[in-house]
């Protein structure tokens, strides 16, 4: 989308200088690479600075102040947590958080070798995600993009990417998952969900699962957009342990996989001449 907004360090440093004093002339540098949903920017040592690209990636700003502070101390890994809430400036429209810096080093960067061990680390983590007490969190909605939510939000969409990529692809298994999930559902209450497990959003330090970041996309409801990685980044042995340390039933893994399906067609319907994305689509659809 065209809409999203730029910034240069500059301007940053000017908007915290104005609204927060004690912070003027702490050095400010972009955050490489890049995230989507929000620009970020390394205040100083110990903050950061995150500010959302376009009007619909506003709500989260609130979300995340509310939020973050309520899950950080029953989670076993680093998450990031607000420090000061700022507010529409005359070089910006919108609210925007500056946060806590956790260092470590995004799994865009740099993917662990060992497979086995992330499964089971970040099992560990979503274990715990999904044992905070959900009831007045966040229901899925149009704040995270419906993470957490049913998959028919996205069955017009998901159907015409398959229809459009034609013989790019094995339509005829693709729609086989898709729909083969939309026919479950989750039999639960509603527990958190990240909504955004990916590499760029794993912090990693000697090897390991070191935190957890942008929270952007959480809420409360199905968890299985958290499965998702399991089908885009996992081998088929690091999936299954993270299978079996949650105790996930096929349903849940196979909306999972769903979910992956979905963002890596539609992605592939607006690049179709890319190939890591084709092979990203035929790498999820592949058997399991």
């Amino acid at each position: 989308m065209t809409d999203r907004l730029s910034l240069t360090a500059d301007t940053v440093a000017a908007i915290v200088g104005r609204q927060f004093p004690d912070l003027a002339g702490l050095p400010v540098k972009p955050i490489l690479p890049a995230g989507w949903d929000n620009l970020s920017f390394r205040l100083g040592e110990a903050l950061v600075v995150r500010m959302p690209s376009a009007q619909r990636y506003v709500a989260q700003v609130e979300k995340e102040q509310r939020w973050l502070p309520v899950l950080a101390p029953h989670l076993p890994l680093p998450i990031p947590t607000p420090y000061l809430r700022g507010a529409p400036d005359a070089d910006f429209p919108f609210p925007f958080s500056v946060l806590h810096w956790i260092a470590g080093e995004p799994g865009t960067v740099r993917w662990p070798q060992d497979q086995l061990r992330l499964a089971e680390d970040l099992a560990t983590f979503l274990c715990a995600l999904q044992a905070i007490d959900a009831r007045d969190g966040p229901p899925a909605g149009s704040h995270n993009f419906h993470r957490g939510g049913s998959l028919a939000v996205y069955d017009a969409e998901t159907r015409a990417a398959i229809s459009a990529l034609g013989p790019l692809i094995d339509a005829d298994r693709c729609m086989a998952i898709w729909e083969t999930a939309l026919s479950t559902h989750w039999p639960h209450p509603s527990v958190w969900v990240h909504g955004d497990i990916a590499p760029g959003n794993l912090l990693f330090r000697d090897g390991r699962l070191a935190a957890v970041i942008d929270f952007g996309s959480s809420g409360t409801g199905d968890p299985a957009c958290d499965y998702a990685i399991a089908f885009t980044h996992f081998d088929e042995r690091s999936r299954a342990r993270l299978r079996d340390k949650l105790g996930l039933d096929p349903d849940a893994l196979l909306r999972g996989q769903a979910w992956a399906l979905w963002k890596a067609l539609i992605t592939l319907r607006d690049d179709p001449a890319d190939p890591q994305k084709l092979a990203m689509v035929r790498k999820i659809a592949t058997p399991q």
